[in-house]
This record gives structure tokens, C-alpha cells and sequence, in this order.
């Protein structure tokens, strides 16, 4: 019996919460979690009630990354072209889905974060670890180059040098060290970290939506325009946010001396 892992959706209110269970694997993903994700995410960017996502693994760690034996695991070679036909629509779309997402994604990572595991960390908006987690981009001590957005994350994560660290030298980066360099949101000691994550997903899912949305996006997008294309861009997400019910709340509340009570809309 094969043990090909699930990936379980949990809906809390206004927040999705998406956990990874393999654990017999490390959380690694399957051919069958890896389209479940897809989906997943797929059909968060088009729910309108939710305010926020939650990405955890179960028992211990987040995620060792793709099932490398899955492709040759019925005994017959892949044609030619299999990864670029197939990656694009799986892995890849997983990276996209999360970084394109209007929605704010926190990710928790405990244990390992590996290859695929460690992108689709470092692709949440807020990823939040225990100390001692391990980002790990393993390519090449398999042998093959980098996939999954690691060549595009990680400079402009924590630029060339550290970069080229992960992932020519394959160096494990523990959590706290990955806070340090601005790999990620924060570390934390194992037993507050569930807190810590709640805390802010609870943040998040309290804030103006449409805005969050729109700034995440603005921030992206401007990694690769000019300074007058990046306020071109903002001009037209002011006049789109402005127009929404909760910056009229927050208006409101600015002149009323209160706390907004954002609604998502």
C-alpha cells in the first residue's frame, strides 16, 4: 500500500488553513497533493469571503520538498520533455498561485523546509519558523539545477552572495538564521510558535483585503519596473481601494479616534 499523503483544508471563519500530511515522508508531496494544492489555491484566488491563508505541515515538519521517485515509480522512463510539459501546471503553478494570490499567505514551518518545500515557504507573504526548522535547497547534491522560483526568490530575498550559498553549496540555513538574514518573517522557540503564527494570521485577516491585495501585488510587480511605472501602478490601486467599504471605515474611524473594524469588502 502506498502511502500517497493528503493535503487537508480546513476552513476557520474567514481564513484557510491548508496543511501538508505525509509525515512518513516529511510532508513530501505526491503527485495527487501537489494537484490537490493546485486546486486549493485555485479556488481560494476566486472565494471572496476569505481574508487570509495558512500553509502548516503535520507532525513536525513542513516540507521535504517533491516526491523525486514518483516519476519512475511505475518502472517506465518518462518520454522526453516530461518536466518541461508536466512542472509548469504543477510545482510551478503552486509558486505562482501562492505569490499571485490577493489574499496575505502565512506559512509555519517546523523540521525541514526542502527544495519545493522551502520555495513555496519562502513564496508566502509571512513565513514564521521554530528555531530550529531547516531551509535546505538540495538540487545539487542531486545533481540537477534548481526549479520552482529558488533562483528568483532567493536574490531578491537575501541577495547574490547568500543565495549562491543555498544553492551551489546546498548550505541547510536553520530558522533562526534564515530570521536573521531576512529569509523569512521571525523565528521563534517551538512552543510559542503556533501563537505567533495565529497572531498574525488573525492580523491579517482583520485588514482591509482589497487593500492587502493590491499592495501585495504592487510590491511584486515592482521588483522588475521603473519608479515611475511602480507609481503609475499605485496610482490606479489608490483609486480602486478608496472606492471599497473599508476605507470608508477607515476614514470613519481615523476621525472618530478608533480602531478600524475592516469587513474585507
Amino acid at each position: 500500500m502506498t502511502d500517497d499523503g493528503s493535503v487537508t483544508v480546513k476552513r476557520d471563519g474567514e481564513v484557510l488553513r491548508i496543511t501538508l500530511a505525509r509525515p512518513a515522508r516529511r510532508n513530501a508531496l505526491s503527485y495527487g497533493m501537489v494537484d490537490s494544492l493546485v486546486s486549493t489555491l485555485a479556488n481560494a484566488a476566486t472565494d471572496g469571503s476569505l481574508r487570509a491563508v495558512h500553509l502548516s505541515g503535520a507532525d513536525g515538519d513542513f516540507c521535504a520538498g517533491a516526491d523525486l521517485g514518483a516519476p519512475n515509480s511505475g518502472g517506465v522512463r518518462p518520454r522526453t520533455g516530461d518536466i518541461v510539459r508536466r512542472i509548469p501546471h504543477t510545482a510551478h503553478r503552486i509558486i505562482e498561485l501562492v505569490h499571485t494570490l490577493h489574499l496575505p499567505v502565512v506559512c509555519t514551518v517546523r523540521g525541514y523546509a526542502v527544495g519545493l518545500g522551502c520555495n513555496l515557504a519562502l513564496a508566502a507573504d509571512f513565513t514564521i519558523a521554530a528555531n530550529d526548522a531547516v531551509f535546505w535547497e538540495p538540487f545539487m547534491s542531486r545533481g540537477f539545477s534548481p526549479d520552482s522560483g529558488s533562483t528568483w526568490l532567493l536574490p531578491r530575498l537575501v541577495g547574490v552572495a547568500r543565495a549562491k550559498r543555498m544553492l551551489l553549496l546546498g548550505e541547510k540555513v536553520s530558522g533562526a538564521a534564515a530570521a536573521d538574514w531576512g529569509l523569512i518573517h521571525e523565528a521563534t522557540a517551538d512552543s510559542e510558535l503556533d501563537g505567533v503564527a495565529d497572531e498574525l494570521v488573525s492580523r491579517l485577516a482583520a485588514g482591509p483585503t482589497v487593500a492587502i491585495g493590491l499592495t501585495k501585488q504592487a510590491i511584486h510587480q515592482s521588483q522588475s519596473t521603473t519608479l515611475g511605472q511602480a507609481m503609475t501602478q499605485e496610482l490606479f490601486n489608490v483609486e480602486l481601494s478608496s472606492r471599497t467599504a473599508d476605507f470608508k471605515e477607515g476614514l470613519t474611524a481615523f476621525f472618530q479616534g478608533r480602531e478600524p473594524r475592516f469587513e474585507g469588502r
